[in-house]
């Protein structure tokens, strides 16, 4: 079972799912998330997803528009076959039939392959709250289509983890090292505010303390060591 932590992203992510699934019915129904890569976008839009019972979708960069009506038409449980005018159809008919929440992580992908539209147009057809989830550039993309743009209602833009997110992915992922709150502060410093790196760092923290046989680091323990290799390894020559 994939367990996600209480972070910062996660609750914006379930505040923007949570203002489109009880807005009033003339309000516009898309939101965007955006944020550099690391943030733990996707992770907060999983979460949101199983909380409103809603589809979610990534999309793929060599995805066209077919490509994606076909897995989100398979995704709601529509026919999946016909041209692209067949399958957005289908995909309203079913969404109107059952009114579910849609997500579409990696959303840049449909601005850059231009298919944006057909989101544009299952949202207006069904009425269903759609989540736009991407990178820094995403707002700019979905402002230069200004039919789309006028229906987003909400923006969310994620934030770089804070030191008590640190604290709570290193209980979370090394529950058998106590990290010390100064140790988690730096890890969170030094890795930028991104999520991943601060899981990486915490796992080099939790690798040396179980070869040392130590319960227990702090900053003066963990000392100058790297928390990340800053370079790879030069290749040998024989």
């Amino acid at each position: 079972m994939h367990t996600v932590a209480p972070l910062t992203n996660v609750a914006l992510c379930r505040e923007l799912a949570g203002r489109l699934a009880t807005r009033r019915p003339h309000l516009p129904g898309i939101g965007v998330m955006h944020g550099p890569a690391g943030l733990g976008k996707s992770s907060a839009a999983v979460y949101a997803a199983n909380e409103h019972d809603a589809y979610y979708i990534e999309l793929a960069q060599i995805w066209g528009r077919k490509d994606f009506l076909a897995q989100l038409a398979r995704l709601v449980g529509a026919r999946t076959r016909g041209t692209a005018a067949t399958l957005e159809m289908a995909i309203v008919e079913a969404l109107a039939i059952e009114p579910r929440m849609v997500l579409i992580d990696e959303a840049d992908h449909a601005f850059a392959r231009g298919y944006e539209d057909s989101i544009r147009n299952i949202q207006k057809k069904t009425g269903v709250p759609i989540i736009l989830i991407g990178e820094e550039a995403l707002p700019m993309a979905v402002n230069r289509n200004e039919r789309l743009a006028g229906m987003v209602l909400t923006w969310a833009p994620a934030q770089a983890a804070t030191a008590d997110d640190a604290e709570v992915l290193a209980r979370l992922y090394a529950p058998q090292v106590r990290m010390s709150r100064d140790l988690t502060d730096r890890i969170a410093s030094e890795g930028g505010g991104r999520i991943r790196r601060i899981c990486v760092g915490i796992d080099a923290v939790r690798d040396w303390a179980e070869a040392e046989g130590l319960d227990a680091v702090d900053t003066d323990a963990w000392g100058n060591r790297p928390f990340w290799d800053v370079a790879p390894a030069r290749v040998r020559r024989i």
